[in-house]
């Protein structure tokens, strides 16, 4: 018993400490998730963290928290999805409860103002990081890549979901890879 409550502590503070060093939202994490839960923790593999980011892409509800949920119950079934949750969301909720507090105060200072666009800079960089790293565990052949090119197409000339994108090529996987069996 005191293993799977110490195993969820651990799933709780893993994922809490990625909730609370990301800004930006759940394509900023994807960096942190692949260091601590790939390679430090081991818990999951570069392709079970792509595959979970995918999955989340088309579920309601925010990318970083969904991938969460299912890297935790991977780990620990229910438990575990509910220790990542909490863990996931905790630090937005405390940090959300002291930008309330205290930042309506100081939002006019400039310093705070070059603060957010330096901050705004240092996501992009993070979005770009995740998307090479995306890149290269996704796209393994020609196949791949026109799925990608078919999806960057959609999302770049038209206000298409983002459900669409990521059920077709999983459709055109799933299809592609028949085709070749056949």
């Amino acid at each position: 018993m005191f293993a799977v409550v110490k195993d969820l502590r651990g799933v709780f503070w893993a994922f809490f400490k990625i909730g609370i060093l990301t800004f930006g939202g759940g394509y900023t994490m994807l960096p942190l998730m692949q260091k601590d839960l790939v390679q430090r923790l081991q818990w999951v593999t570069d392709e079970d963290i792509i595959d979970y980011y995918a999955i989340s892409q088309s579920l309601p509800g925010l990318i970083g928290v969904n991938t969460a949920m299912l890297v935790g119950h991977k780990r620990g079934k229910m438990p575990g999805l509910a220790a990542a949750a909490l863990g996931m969301t905790c630090p937005s909720i405390l940090i959300i409860l002291a930008i309330a507090v205290f930042i309506t105060n100081f939002l006019h200072l400039e310093a705070v103002i070059h603060a957010f666009n330096g901050i705004r800079v240092a996501v992009a960089a993070l979005i770009v990081n995740s998307a090479i790293s995306m890149w290269k565990s996704g796209v393994k052949d020609k196949a791949c890549f026109l799925i990608f090119l078919a999806a960057i197409l959609a999302f770049s000339f038209s206000k298409v979901s983002p459900v669409i994108p990521v059920v077709a090529g999983a459709t055109a996987g799933i299809f592609l890879k028949e085709g070749r069996r056949g």
